[in-house]
């Protein structure tokens, strides 16, 4: 058969393989690698990882083993991929700052909040935490499907069983193919209340359930500040974001003097760059009210916070750090995850706490079938003991004289094939010792426990009070234990502080310099010779603009996009400055048409670009809050941006390459927010406007220096309508 294939070649056309390829492999992330598990909250490798540690008796009792031999039985046994992957996984099991409850504990360097990676596999040990027995609990029971490892030589489970709300206790991360999922840890003891308000309540509401699970329990605590209806829409929806804000109070020193002690920041925030970040933010003087910031934290995080002057107001220091640095951050929430061990979809806060409570159920009935099983299965070898007990000498001589004493047994004294066996396997000590008291005994025992199990399998609303009782006895043991109680304090979305009186700029004359290659920066002062200054080789001065320090600057691209620049926010000093390109986000092939300094808002600007169209925008429309810029010209078929001036005269005059010449009044060009503009003047193909001025008509225009004042009877042969081709030229407006 594989000679018969042997340079077979097969036509398919490419969009097709690529398509069913690209599928699969699809498929393959989103359900083996990214998103967890509704019912046990966990993604293949910590699933492996857990039962590879369960395998390698790895109890919270027990010693700790190194990690590169959990690893190598991982890899080696279940998890086909590479072994620094799943050493990332167990080290962030083990991680009090990255999980809120660790499923792992360590020994050694397993990393620390400041971002240290941890030590190699091969000096570090661990084990099970009690938290992770419970998620094993029952798995030996029948209680999980199992399925064939990769290489067909064992069996892993599909899911844990156990008794823990890992999903929504611990969170998640995960990004997938054209999905992912991001769930932040909750308090277990609030959602073990949860789950059993659902048992109760059925159709009980998300506000409901908010009522006990106010909100995300980060492990590293901090404060999370959103309105109430921000959270019930982002629970009911399965997607939103939380706001969560570092917990800090005011240390009081002598002389009236007092510094700022930060000892809880956001989730995911590394320590050490979270230190850079505010250095980096005094730089570039965006923290004024900020004089210095100390790492002071031992195993407990302690920032300090020295305000430049005592007299300003902490809650308006920490105003301004909390919008300009990392120690306010936002976590995504998209309870993206597999439903019913592979379908993937965006759950609510109720759906998820249902889908673990049906998982729950599941368990339940399997393990008590199981041990059904098992009591049914003994109850029928005691009733064979029972049987032959009388006649253990009739026994004796049937296993001595007879050549089959299997089928002679169960003919004589009415056995099935499984009591015949354990007759049969028993040893003749055991024979001695077997008292028909102790049997009845154990059988009574077993029979009520049948009856009890029965009973259980037989009744939904049985089954639905034991996991209630279960649920209640976790939860008890949760509130009691080291990661008990909740270390998020849920806060009041906060009010609204004026900082800009703390953070006014002291108003002084500044150049600002923008050059060729778009570095920026401002020198002091007005007045100064520009074309001297020093550039970068090959660089040199493009734009300059004399203004105050307070005053904005607008940047206007080709493409037809405004930025607006703050020019105490620019670079100083005797460098070269910054790159415009990190203040605004500017393509990279767009070019600077024009840079000048704001004036008031009701201040209007001519727009015209190279296909001859035009506009009239007023300031504050040129205005832009954000990096992004505001796109106020839109272009048509490759058209650029030509020029920005400000909308002062009363008449346009527009020369094309064709030497024709139009002048209109200003007033038909229309002023907008945004828009395409209107044609200033019929250009044939091929044909651009060269020149364009804005002029006061009754004052008349010098068109080159040197040149005699023309009058207005000189430049009525030229006036017109604006949109109309235009006079031919006059000589001395061709002169060169």
């Amino acid at each position: 058969m594989t000679g018969d294939l042997a340079g077979h070649i097969e036509d398919t056309r490419l969009a097709e393989a690529l398509s069913e390829r690209y599928l699969a492999y699809a498929m393959s992330t989103i359900t083996s690698r990214s998103l967890p598990d509704v019912r046990d909250g966990l993604k293949p490798v910590h699933r492996r990882l857990l039962y590879a540690m369960q395998q390698l008796k790895l109890d919270p009792s027990s010693g700790f083993k190194k990690c590169a031999r959990v690893v190598g039985d991982v890899i080696g046994k279940f998890h086909p991929h590479g072994d620094a992957s799943v050493y990332d996984a167990l080290v962030r099991l083990a991680q009090d700052f990255a999980v809120r409850y660790p499923l792992v504990e360590g020994q050694g360097n397993f990393g620390s909040i400041d971002g240290d990676g941890a030590a190699a596999m091969r000096y570090t040990e661990s084990r099970m935490t009690d938290t992770a027995r419970i998620m094993l609990e029952g798995i030996s029971d029948d209680a999980v499907d199992f399925r064939p490892t990769y290489d067909n030589e064992d069996q892993e489970p599909v899911v844990l069983p156990g008794l823990f709300p890992n999903l929504l206790a611990n969170g998640a991360a995960g990004i997938a193919v054209g999905m992912a999922t991001s769930i932040p840890p909750h308090n277990a003891a609030e959602l073990y209340q949860a789950a059993r308000l659902l048992i109760e309540k059925p159709e009980c509401s998300t506000e409901e359930l908010l009522d006990v699970v106010p909100g995300p329990d980060f492990p590293t605590g901090g404060l999370l500040v959103e309105d109430r209806q921000t959270l019930v829409q982002a629970y009911e929806m399965g997607r939103g974001s939380f706001r969560i804000r570092a917990r800090w109070a005011v240390e009081k020193g002598r002389n009236g003097s007092w510094t700022i002690i930060v000892s809880e920041i956001p989730y995911q925030v590394q320590k050490g760059k979270l230190i850079e970040d505010i250095a980096k933010k005094m730089e570039e003087k965006k923290l004024p009210l900020l004089a210095d910031v100390r790492d002071e934290s031992t195993t407990d995080i302690r920032l300090v916070l020295e305000p430049r002057t005592r007299s300003c107001e902490p809650e308006v220091l920490m105003e301004t750090l909390f919008k300009h640095t990392m120690l306010e951050s936002r976590f995504s929430l998209n309870m993206n995850v597999l439903s019913q061990g592979k379908i993937p979809g965006v759950l609510s806060l109720k759906d998820a706490l249902k889908a673990w409570l049906e998982h729950v159920h599941d368990v339940l009935v399997r393990r008590t079938q199981h041990r059904l099983d098992a009591v049914l299965k003994r109850l029928e070898i005691l009733e064979g003991f029972l049987k032959v007990y009388l006649n253990l000498d009739e026994v004796i001589r049937i296993i001595r004289e007879e050549d089959e004493p299997k089928p002679a047994l169960m003919k004589a004294f009415s056995l099935s094939e499984l009591q015949a066996d354990y007759v049969l396997n028993m040893r003749l000590r055991s024979l001695r010792r077997l008292e028909e008291m102790e049997i009845r005994k154990e059988w009574d025992g077993l029979g009520k426990e049948q009856a009890s199990l029965e009973a259980l399998l037989g009744s939904e609303k049985r089954r639905w009070t034991r996991i209630g009782k279960d649920l209640q006895k976790m939860q008890a043991l949760f509130e009691g234990g080291p990661y008990g109680q909740r270390r998020t304090i849920m806060g009041e979305a906060p009010a609204s502080i004026d900082t800009s009186a703390a953070l006014a700029v002291e108003r002084e004359p500044v150049t600002v310099l923008l050059s060729q290659e778009g570095w920026v920066r401002a020198v002091k002062g007005h007045g100064h010779d520009v074309e001297n200054h020093r550039f970068k080789e090959g660089d040199g001065l493009a734009y300059h603009v004399e203004c105050q320090s307070t005053d904005r600057l607008c940047l206007m691209a080709a493409g037809g996009r405004a930025f607006t620049l703050k020019a105490a926010d620019l670079p100083r000093g005797r460098g070269f400055g910054q790159p415009v390109r990190t203040l605004a986000d500017l393509a990279q092939d767009d070019q600077v048409v024009a840079f000048f300094a704001f004036g008031d808002d009701n201040a209007r600007y001519f727009l015209a670009s190279t296909d001859g169209r035009g506009m009239q925008v007023a300031a504050g429309n040129l205005a832009a809050e954000k990096r992004t810029g505001r796109q106020v010209f839109n272009l048509r078929n490759g058209a650029q941006v030509q020029l920005v001036l400000p909308a002062e005269g009363t008449h346009v005059l527009c020369l094309t390459t064709a030497k024709r010449a139009l002048i209109f009044p200003l007033e038909q060009v229309a002023e907008v927010a945004k828009g395409g503009g209107v044609s200033l003047q019929k250009l044939g193909e091929g044909v651009t406007i060269s020149q364009i001025r804005l002029f006061r008509l009754e004052d008349g225009l010098i068109w080159r220096e040197g040149q005699r004042s023309r009058s207005p009877d000189d430049l009525a042969q030229l006036e017109g309508r604006r949109g109309a081709v235009g006079r031919v030229a006059p000589q001395w407006m061709l002169r060169k």
